[in-house]
């Protein structure tokens, strides 16, 4: 067994996704250049994936294979093969490597060989879309005469257009079995693990380092789970816990808090989406307009409107939540209170409704003449679904996608707000963003640094509830369940 970083070629016909294989695989949207205009790689390029940031494989993209036929032609013609017709195909490779049409009529062929006689795999990358053709065969005549093993690789095999069972039955007539199916542009969680298995069944020297690297690719999976799941707590924590008070004789000032609450909720969600982005490495750019609707890591609809929460599935509330997504404001502890100028806004804001100590500290500010303001249930739900259906997004997206992201409308079955968020609809102090000051004023989003009793518990609840929903398929239901695989249900208490 070898413990040496092995060495890929990532090779094929120009245009057929190579180097958007190496930005998926490498999970780096920077890496090359991906357009739909051939020939775009001109050069060989590397770059190394690690485990402990220790280097365990090199990834080599090469220029296309533009004129096999020709080269394939040149390569057997007899002056080449000195009349021998059993001599050694490498050495042909070598000895033409050192010719002068290496290095002018065939000189991208040439650079792709040099790579390949380097590496211990070359993994051949075809457009599944495409006819198969004799060029196809040359190319893989060509490469096999490298002595390196080669995987074919079926790519865009998701698009309806895609021949995989003809490309199958080609290469099996060609003696390649070892054919790996990998989508660079819609993600399937298992492929990268079978492309690895596949080169793995070549290169048993190295068999211990690629399952080394299939172990580190699964828990860098479960890993992205739980920071997106821990990413998207902190918005909902944030959001049920949130509270303004506003003078209740103050029109104007009911009127300026009520916009501010809806600045604050849209802030934080924005916040939360770069932050997704971030994690998953993509830029903010790269999930734009009429996908989920995001434009430079901001979403493009309102958090606050019912007919986005009945496209998402949720419905407006019950009990206060109904009034609320009218602008209005319900306090049934103390018989109740138009929100006024509030209600123009259309703000789905409300009052703090459940147990005895929500409404002994509502009666408490009703004493002092102040009235307090939070975001409805409605919208807390909207916010957590669609940041669990931008994850599922992400988590499917290739990073050489060059296509937006198709906003779907996920199956709902949440009635409820979760444990955890009901718990933090009592807990004023685990909102972690900073709301003092003058509702008038335009200020920049800022946080607390030092978190209150209960909070980080309540945070960890939530993201194991979060966790599973991530991982499934975006076509699954949304819902909650606790760890004892109960379903979050009942009447919330916020």
């Amino acid at each position: 067994m070898s413990d040496r970083p092995f060495i890929i070629a990532v090779v094929g016909h120009t245009n057929t996704g190579k180097t958007s294989l190496m930005r998926t695989l490498t999970h780096d949207v920077s890496f090359g250049e991906v357009s739909d205009r051939p020939a775009v790689t001109r050069d060989v390029a590397g770059v190394a994936l690690l485990i402990d940031d220790r280097p365990v494989a090199e990834l080599y993209d090469t220029p296309g294979l533009e004129d096999s036929i020709a080269l394939l032609d040149h390569l057997h013609h007899p002056h080449r093969m000195r009349g021998d017709h059993r001599r050694d195909n490498v050495e042909v490779i070598r000895e033409f490597l050192k010719t002068n049409e290496a290095g002018t009529s065939f000189s991208q062929e040439a650079k792709v060989l040099r790579q390949v006689l380097k590496s211990d795999v070359a993994l051949y990358v075809i457009d599944a879309r495409d006819r198969v053709l004799g060029k196809h065969r040359d190319e893989l005549d060509i490469l096999r005469m490298c002595g390196r093993p080669v995987v074919p690789v079926l790519n865009f095999i998701a698009s309806h257009d895609a021949q995989s069972s003809l490309w199958r039955d080609h290469l099996s007539r060609l003696g390649l079995h070892a054919v790996a199916e990998f989508d660079t542009v819609v993600i399937d969680e298992l492929s990268e693990q079978h492309l690895f298995e596949k080169m793995r069944t070549l290169l048993d020297e190295h068999r211990r380092t690629i399952d080394r690297l299939i172990d580190d690719r699964r828990e860098q999976r479960r890993t992205l789970i739980a920071n997106s799941a821990r990413v998207i707590a902190e918005l909902l924590v944030d959001i049920a816990a949130l509270r303004l008070l506003v003078p209740r004789d103050d029109e104007d000032r009911l009127r300026k808090s009520g916009a501010r609450l809806r600045d604050l909720v849209r802030e934080r969600e924005q916040r939360c989406v770069r932050d997704l982005l971030e994690l998953h490495r993509f830029h903010p750019d790269d999930c734009t307009a009429d996908a989920l609707p995001i434009e430079d890591g901001r979403w493009t609809f309102d958090p606050f409107d019912p007919e986005v929460l009945q496209q998402f599935g949720i419905r407006a509330g019950s009990g206060a939540a109904a009034g609320a997504m009218a602008g209005l404001a319900i306090d049934l502890a103390t018989g109740g209170m138009s929100l006024g100028a509030a209600a123009a806004t259309g703000a789905a804001i409300g009052a703090v409704l459940g147990g005895g100590q929500s409404h002994a500290r509502r009666l408490f500010h009703r004493m002092r003449g102040l009235a307090e303001l939070r975001v409805d249930d409605g919208p807390i739900l909207l916010l957590a679904v669609r940041q669990i259906d931008l994850v599922r997004a992400l988590l499917r997206r290739g990073h050489a996608s060059q296509h937006r992201v198709t906003l779907e409308t996920p199956e709902v079955k949440i009635r409820a707000l979760p444990k955890p968020l009901r718990r933090a609809r009592m807990q004023t102090n685990w909102c972690s963003m900073e709301t003092e000051g003058d509702p008038g004023s335009a200020r920049s989003l800022s946080f607390r640094s030092t978190p209150p009793r209960g909070r980080d518990a309540a945070l960890d609840e939530l993201a194991g509830l979060l966790g599973p929903e991530l991982a499934r398929s975006r076509s699954e239901p949304i819902t909650f369940e606790d760890h004892a695989g109960n379903r979050s249900a009942g009447k919330s208490s916020g």
